[in-house]
């Protein structure tokens, strides 16, 4: 029987929505909740407190996460996890909701198959990049930061006539680079998933110039290049003056877009309701506004975005 659930986060924006959604449909069961402060390390060292309807007022606004996040490498350890699941039954603890990417997913994988804690799972990265999830927590309100950086980098480079090379996170996954740059209006993007020619890209752009065009955005992910590297070929095939701008961890704050805030509305409720009904080791996503669960064994794979139709499309209209 599900009396007491604890809910762990990882930082970005919406994981604060969502908590509020998690907490009130918990109470609206008559369930206890208590919060992991600072993600794992904090279910290893007992460090929890109780939430209520009142204790989540005034965050659905908020970025980041009230509860804090830390990665944890105690956790890697049998150690560590033995030490954790002592947490969760001194604590009396019936249920887990894990908020966050691949490596916290990961961890509730681990949590639900090898010591067999019911959890459940809520997925948010930047990233977007949790496999069988159409849309992860915070993406699009990364997208929507970086685009609003970008607009203001490309004021700049029209007015001074000059290359920009902006670098947005993305180690493994170009998400956010595609998004940014094709709603940017951006003449180039260099993903991790796609190979690139700086040769073909300064040829492009020493042609452009003798036609008269005078400025331009290429747009790398961190994963696939560095900007400092890419300004530097650039400037030395073509001549042209190029700026460097790198976005960094801009991109993981704010306060989150309306669609996150009604995603996390959403998945948090669902969560709550899958644990009720016996749910375990997967996670709540959400597709043609349904609720669906996805096994985290699936969810934690690597996911295959394809961006070649995008990519054409950036090409097409720059």
């Amino acid at each position: 029987m599900l009396r007491k659930i604890a809910v762990i986060t990882r930082d970005c924006a919406g994981i604060n929505a969502a908590l509020r959604s998690l907490v009130r449909t918990a109470a609206g069961h008559h369930l206890q909740v208590l919060g992991v402060l600072r993600g794992y390390d904090g279910l290893i060292d007992g460090q929890l407190l109780a939430l209520d309807r009142r204790s989540v007022s005034g965050i659905i606004n908020l970025g980041g996460t009230i509860l804090k996040s830390a990665r944890s490498d105690r956790f890697l350890t049998e150690a560590g996890q033995l030490q954790a699941l002592r947490t969760i039954e001194e604590r009396q603890i019936d249920g887990l909701v894990i908020i966050g990417g691949n490596g916290s997913l990961s961890g509730a994988h681990l949590l639900a198959s090898k010591y067999g804690v019911r959890v459940m799972g809520i997925p948010a990265t930047i990233d977007n990049d949790v496999n069988g999830v159409d849309f992860c927590l915070g993406a699009d309100t990364a997208v929507n930061v970086a685009l609003d950086a970008l607009d203001k980098i490309r004021d700049t480079a029209t007015s001074l006539e000059r290359i920009f090379v902006v670098e947005v996170m993305g180690r493994d996954c170009g998400y956010l680079a595609m998004k940014v740059a094709l709603a940017g209006g951006c003449e180039e993007v260099l993903l991790p998933e796609q190979d690139f020619s700086l040769e073909d890209i300064c040829h492009e752009i020493r042609v452009g110039n003798a036609r008269g065009k005078v400025s331009w955005i290429v747009v790398v992910a961190e994963g696939r290049a560095r900007a400092a590297e890419v300004a530097s070929a650039i400037t030395g095939m073509t001549g042209l003056e190029t700026r460097i701008a790198v976005l960094g961890h801009i991109q993981r704050g704010g306060r989150p877009t309306a669609f996150d805030r009604i995603l996390a509305a959403k998945l948090g409720q669902a969560a709550v309701e899958a644990l009720l009904a016996g749910e375990t080791d997967k996670c709540v996503s959400l597709k043609d506004d349904k609720t669906e669960l996805v096994p985290l064994e699936i969810a934690v794979q690597p996911k295959k975005l394809q961006f070649e139709s995008e990519y054409r499309l950036l090409k097409l209209l720059s």
